[in-house]
């Protein structure tokens, strides 16, 4: 059994992985040797060297489901040979292939304009369950199976493991320099209430929202503590494109008052690395060092400018800058499960199966997902709903719950295209939902 799927069966038991030495699970399409183990998980094709990587190892629609939770592969059969309960529903490649990110090396010609695979694209979304966490429901299955071969094994009460309250700063602020002022008095405002922008303080600036946005998130964390929340911002210092726009500097006396505030909040500070470092991932490495020198903090956590990583190889450089834990594996067009779990999960490539130490932790939810008219299109009432409903299964997954808000989605001060005048009141709203559960 290699190392991926030993992984797989591990991640699959959850908190009770050590179940796996103390019983035998078996990952064989050999008749003869399933009376070795208490349970089998009869392998399909998926990982033969003349199927992996070809057109043969995408899964065909509609799916199958087994006990109402859909299946890529295998069939929905079970049966016992012997004291042996066999399951031919390969859970197993099925985990793989969501986890992995392996529909986007067969489909490489389908992206968009930003280099992005879509999740409208996706598997998941096609087949109707991006809004399921389907391989924590996996996990759920095997334990269940487990339990009718005899073995001790309980399932976790629903709860939320942890809730990371993120925000990209993209813009931090709206107007704070010279080209600042000339922008908005090129736009008609007038040179007048251009300068009277530019001179207010730092705090009526209309995206400077930090304050208000660690009021929200303090809501939770002072309930939850820090080991089950999290405040985390992602700051940008790199970025030449025209995407990688306001570019902004923490080296100013602005850019000092924020790090200030986020660290007299004891928010963590992450890598919001640039649109350019997301076609070129070699220049992620710089980008992070610049950000640990200026904030005087180890950077660990990244996450990708416009969720903009391109290729699942590429987070082999990811790791290599010294990232531990990322948090851009989410759609930007659709809210959901992108990895297939609501848990962090280790980094397998799909390419050679390594699996690595950087974790990935599924984002569930962005603001301007939820209203651009191209991507979901929802209202206040909708966006809330959904919300609600992957909270529901995060918790009963036993997931965290990573969420995404930009602090100029939540100014006063509408101007971010796709940006719903709701933002504000969702976001608080929500932390609401999350502080009284």
């Amino acid at each position: 059994m290699n190392h991926a799927i030993s992984y797989i069966i591990d991640f699959l038991l959850g908190d009770q992985k050590s179940v796996r030495h103390n019983c035998r699970i078996g990952y064989t399409s050999d008749p003869g040797t399933f009376y070795l183990y208490n349970l089998v998980i009869a392998a399909s094709s998926f990982f033969n060297e003349q199927v992996y990587g070809t057109p043969l190892s995408m899964p065909a629609l509609p799916l199958k489901e087994i006990e109402g939770v859909p299946l890529l592969f295998g069939e929905a059969e079970t049966a016992w040979y012997g004291d042996t309960l066999v399951v031919y529903a390969d859970i197993i490649a099925s985990a793989y292939f969501l986890l992995t990110r392996y529909e986007e090396i067969r489909r490489r010609g389908v992206r968009d304009e930003h280099g992005r695979f879509l999740g409208k694209e996706s598997l998941p979304y096609r087949a109707g369950f991006i809004h399921r966490p389907v391989v924590d429901e996996y996990g759920k299955l095997l334990r269940g199976w487990l339990r009718e071969t005899g073995v001790s094994i309980t399932e976790p009460a629903p709860h939320i493991r942890k809730i990371w309250l993120t925000h990209d700063v993209d813009a931090p602020f709206y107007c704070r320099s010279l080209r600042n002022a000339i922008r908005e008095t090129v736009k008609g405002k007038g040179i007048g209430s251009a300068l009277r922008l530019l001179k207010q303080p730092l705090e009526k600036d209309p995206y400077y929202t930090f304050p208000w946005l660690a009021e929200q998130d303090n809501k939770v964390i002072n309930l939850l503590g820090k080991k089950r929340s999290n405040a985390l911002y992602f700051l940008k210092t790199g970025g030449k494109s025209a995407q990688d726009k306001p570019r902004y500097s923490l080296r100013t006396p602005d850019g000092a008052a924020l790090l200030g505030l986020l660290r007299s909040r004891q928010a963590v500070v992450g890598l919001h690395s640039s649109y350019d470092a997301g076609k070129n991932p070699l220049l992620i490495a710089k980008e992070r060092e610049l950000l640990g020198r200026i904030s005087k903090q180890k950077i660990r956590h990244n996450r990708h400018h416009y969720l903009a990583v391109r290729e699942p190889e590429d987070l082999a450089l990811l790791e290599r800058a010294g990232i531990t834990d990322d948090f851009t594996m989410g759609y930007p067009d659709v809210a959901g499960f992108r990895l297939g779990t609501s848990r962090p999960v280790r980094w397998i490539n799909p390419a050679n199966k390594h699996v690595s130490s950087l974790i990935l932790h599924p984002l569930a939810m962005m603001d301007v997902a939820l209203s651009e008219a191209k991507y979901m299109n929802l209202s206040y009432e909708e966006a809330f709903d959904y919300c609600l409903r992957l909270i529901g299964r995060i918790e009963q997954a036993g997931g965290e719950l990573v969420m995404l808000w930009h602090n100029d989605t939540v100014s006063e001060l509408q101007t971010r295209e796709g940006a719903a005048a709701w933002h504000r009141s969702l976001y608080a709203a929500l932390t609401d939902e999350l502080a009284k559960r």
